[in-house]
């Protein structure tokens, strides 16, 4: 996992995936690039590649080479949008969807607000 790419990027209708990525990008992820590329109104994001999700599953931990793409990503996302992750005058809040390459309605945890801390509230 240590040359691969691991953290994909949507917004202001540009995704750097598509529904064909269903493997790397699970279900969701797909669905986000595939609406993204089809100009419909999809907030920016990113999508973190299912194979994070094994690697941790096997080994425990997050690569510290993730953890700095989806720190690009994220640095992406807050450009985009104008606002700052952790900001206490105004900050970018975000949602975590869980997603694999099969469907599971209602197996997952969503996170939303994630951003919301004491400063922010």
């Amino acid at each position: 996992m240590a040359t691969e790419r691991v953290v994909f990027s949507f917004g202001d209708g540009k995704a750097e995936g598509d529904s064909k990525r269903k493997d790397i990008l699970g279900g969701k992820g797909a669905g986000l690039a595939e609406m993204t590329s089809l100009g419909l109104p999809v907030p920016p994001g990113f999508t973190i590649a299912t194979s994070v999700s094994v690697a941790y599953g096997r080994d425990g931990t997050v690569p510290s080479a993730v953890r700095a793409e989806v720190g690009e990503a994220l640095a992406q996302m807050e450009s985009r949008v104008g606002k700052r992750f952790g900001d206490a005058e105004d900050p970018l809040l975000v949602s975590v969807r869980s997603g694999a390459r099969a469907s599971m309605p209602g197996m997952m945890d969503t996170i939303l607000n994630l951003g919301l801390n004491e400063a922010t509230t």
